[in-house]
């Protein structure tokens, strides 16, 4: 198998968070190797970062890369650290870099936006529905809700002068929270695209099956509840649900948790190492660790990795259940991380196989009923 370039890269500029959210894959989960890691990436990481990009574009004859602003809490770096970073990634990557930042919202301000915003950086912002749903999982140590300074940054990026740079919306799936009242929730502040996230999970550290419908399929009902209403009215972009209809439809899935696609995601730490998926935290300790570090290795060295190998490896590298599956090619055997299980690795079916499994043929067959309607 020939390697894919990598095409997305996470870097982790900040090793801390502000908030203390109890579902966090990073703070909460198997491996607490961020006790480890410096607070901010260093300038000269930063640099040596920046540098293997422009390697691995030229390298490949790459048109275009998408790298990612992370954390923790990516704002705890500093804006002034930020937009340096982002001006010697436009003035040395020989190809177009769209740059996006993932933040809770907490420490977003107009001079920080303006600031970003002036260098093309998009915004995308974590929150879980009305406030209600948000003082459940995303609240500060003491305990206090997150709400009204996420709803403060909201309210700014729905001004005029940036709201183009708003690039949506991250809100993790609580099974306790009624669907509509949470997709509501999040439609009012009027985003461009909305995605929609499992709580990370394995076989080994089951997510919560407590939640509305069948106790087989609580995740699937959940979203297929929203589905529905998006469906006949979509008001915005939800992301899992269009690539869904695309793949009803003879597409290709192309997001990280379906489909068969190769995954082209490379994440970097505050130390400069070379890691795989961020969320395979959740797994075990060390889980996403290559023993590879920007200042030493080339991503390409990281392509050659048999975590990464197995990451690309479509079809082949997925469970025999997967494969004898008929939604394979949609489900494309659920994100890496969540196929985790400690006797037998990650050649297990999703631990979110049945919620997939009815989501993938529920949505097929209303897309397959439409489709059948006169003059449709």
């Amino acid at each position: 198998m020939t390697p894919v370039p990598f095409r997305q890269f996470v870097l982790k500029v900040h090793s801390r968070c502000n908030l203390a959210c109890d579902y966090c894959y990073v703070y909460e989960m198997a491996d607490q190797s961020w006790r480890d890691q410096p607070l901010r990436m260093s300038e000269a990481t930063a640099d040596r970062t920046v540098q293997r990009i422009a390697e691995h574009v030229e390298a490949h004859r790459l048109p275009s890369v998408a790298v990612i602003l992370h954390g923790g809490e990516p704002l705890l770096a500093g804006t002034a650290f930020l937009a340096g970073l982002v001006r010697r990634m436009r003035d040395t990557v020989p190809g177009r870099v769209d740059v996006s930042m993932q933040t809770n919202g907490v420490l977003l301000t107009e001079a920080g936006l303006e600031a970003l915003v002036g260098l093309g950086v998009r915004i995308g912002v974590s929150l879980d529905g009305d406030a209600g749903a948000t003082a459940r999982h995303r609240s500060f140590a003491d305990g206090r809700s997150s709400h009204p300074h996420v709803e403060r940054a909201l309210r700014l990026l729905a001004r005029e002068e940036f709201k183009d740079a708003f690039d949506g919306l991250l809100c993790t799936v609580d099974v306790e929270q009624p669907p509509l009242r949470t997709y509501r929730a999040l439609l009012a502040y009027a985003p461009p695209a909305i995605d929609f996230l499992l709580p990370h999970g394995t076989w080994s550290h089951p997510p919560p099956r407590r939640g509305i419908g069948s106790k087989g399929t609580p995740y699937a009902d959940w979203l297929l509840a929203v589905f529905e209403q998006w469906y006949d009215r979509p008001e915005t972009w939800v992301r899992l649900f269009g690539e869904l209809v695309q793949s009803a439809l003879g597409g290709t899935p192309a997001v990280e948790g379906l489909g068969l696609r190769p995954s082209t995601v490379a994440v970097v730490d505050t130390d400069g190492a070379i890691k795989q998926l961020d969320s395979l935290s959740a797994a075990y300790p060390g889980a996403a660790d290559l023993g590879l570090n920007v200042v030493d290795d080339a991503f390409d060295v990281a392509l050659t990795h048999p975590l990464t190998r197995l990451r690309q490896g479509g079809l082949e590298s997925l469970s025999a259940t997967c494969r004898s599956c008929a939604v394979v090619r949609t489900c494309g055997g659920g994100l890496f991380t969540h196929r985790y299980d400690s006797a037998t690795g990650f050649a297990n079916p999703s631990v979110y196989c049945a919620d997939l499994l009815r989501l993938v043929t529920a949505v097929q067959a209303r897309v397959s009923a439409d489709l059948a309607r006169p003059g449709r």
